[in-house]
């Protein structure tokens, strides 16, 4: 098993890694088109961006996605660098606590699909992706074996009797002419149950009964191909995921398609005559952290309004240049504008600007001039070898404003329970009593960042 973070460590490149670059390659060329899988926006880069292949020293390095490489027999973690220490050798439990981390954080997102269901986390030898496999794997089949989906769809049959509306020109062509007179071209609505979303589900299903290692995993999907065994095979998208709804009798089924979606929009799957070669569960980890603050600040925080990425507004006046802050926040008494930068600061103790980018600061300041608020706050994630999380407070005064001073602050959120690293996970742990106090800990700490606007 290869541990790599973000940016941070190399480990060599094994024998067995022989052809992984070029899948890797072929992945990100035939990978599904999302803002998650473009790099500053551009969709022309050819070769791949999920890991960096050193080749003069034979080593591997990882980008800025995190979760889970499988190749070959082989398992690669990609861990967020906000918790990579040089000195420290990461233990098998360690490594499946930082993961649950990252569970913890997507619990709380909106973007990035993640299922409202919460339950154990099932076996305590049981890695990121076997977990997301266990959830999925035991909602959908405790759900399938006590309710069936079944939806109305077109379609189009031969029939000794009219149903719906005869196909003419179909009947005339293909049975008329053919003494096949006493068959019907029909197509008419029928409930049925090998339907699209049911095809997405057996396609899920497939996929990762062909990835999972856990046994469990593996019966709980075994169980649920046995209750879709009528159903259709089908390749499935995310963006199919995104266009189904439901009405409130099928509610619970809003779920399952939500996991579907999960797993479709971050995997990536490479297969060589029908033999499953690689697979990955991938995140972008600037995108986890953004949603994860807001999911977190519109869920927790009562008193707090809190809006995504609100993009009307632009720098200059043709609005060729737009600006889309991360987060616009609303209280009874104040508005403000908040920014998550996903980047390790208070690194350095001599560095003066404490790792904040002064490219950081006149975005800041370009959404206080055209946004007229003259409070800004930037969030930045703490690291696993910072104790008390730190802040910076700048004061920028506009000259063309008659010297009216815009506020700029910086602060460290604590997003990790230190503790929890050094405890073994026990069995049937959940999410919610694993990270309560972290929970807690951030609640209270952006209540008092955001105080002064709430009285």
């Amino acid at each position: 098993m290869n541990n790599l973070f973000e940016y941070q460590n190399k480990v060599n490149i094994q024998a067995s890694f022989d052809g992984l670059e070029g899948f890797l390659d072929e992945i990100w060329n035939n990978r599904e088109k999302n803002s998650f899988y473009t790099e500053n926006g551009n969709d022309r880069i050819e070769s791949q961006r999920f890991l960096q292949f050193i080749h003069k020293s034979n080593q591997l390095k990882s980008n800025k996605y995190v979760g889970v490489i499988h190749y070959e027999g082989n398992k690669i973690n990609l861990l967020p660098k906000i918790f990579f220490d040089s000195e420290k050798e990461y233990s098998t439990n360690e490594v499946n606590q930082i993961q649950n981390h990252v569970l913890w954080w997507l619990s709380y997102c909106h973007k990035i699909k993640f299922p409202n269901y919460q339950t154990s986390l099932g076996s305590v030898k049981s890695d990121f992706f076997e977990i997301l496999i266990y959830l999925f794997s035991k909602y959908t089949r405790e759900l399938l074996n006590s309710s069936i989906y079944q939806q109305y769809e077109e379609v189009n049959r031969e029939l000794s009797y009219i149903k719906g509306r005869l196909n003419t020109n179909e009947y005339i062509s293909q049975n008329l002419s053919t003494g096949i007179w006493h068959k019907l071209n029909c197509t008419y609505d029928a409930f049925v149950f090998d339907n699209e979303f049911n095809r997405i589900i057996k396609y899920v299903t497939t996929l990762l009964f062909n990835v999972s290692s856990n046994q469990d995993n593996k019966k709980n999907l075994r169980e649920i191909l046995f209750i879709l065994d009528e159903v259709s095979e089908e390749k499935a998208t995310a963006e199919q995921c995104s266009k189904i709804s439901f009405n409130p009798m099928f509610g619970e089924f809003e779920t399952i398609r939500d996991y579907c979606q999960l797993f479709l929009a971050n995997c990536v799957s490479f297969d060589y005559k029908n033999d499953l070669k690689l697979f990955a569960f991938l995140l972008p980890m600037e995108y986890v952290f953004e949603d994860f603050i807001f999911g977190f600040i519109d869920k927790e925080l009562e008193d707090v309004g809190a809006k995504s990425q609100r993009s009307n507004t632009y720098l200059d006046e043709d609005k060729i240049f737009s600006l889309k802050p991360d987060l616009w926040l609303k209280t009874d008494q104040k508005t403000l504008i908040a920014d998550t930068k996903y980047k390790i600061v208070y690194s350095d103790e001599k560095d003066p600007k404490k790792g904040i980018s002064q490219s950081d600061l006149y975005q800041m300041l370009a959404y206080a001039v055209r946004f007229e608020v003259a409070e800004i706050i930037l969030f930045y994630p703490n690291t696993i070898k910072q104790g008390q999380e730190q802040q910076t407070e700048l004061t920028i005064k506009d000259a063309l404003a008659a010297g009216k001073e815009i506020s700029i602050k910086a602060f460290q959120l604590p997003i990790i329970n230190h503790e929890l690293l050094e405890l073994d996970l026990e069995p049937k742990s959940e999410l919610s009593k694993l990270f309560a106090s972290t929970k807690d800990e951030l609640k209270n700490k952006l209540e008092k960042i955001l105080a002064p606007t709430c009285v």
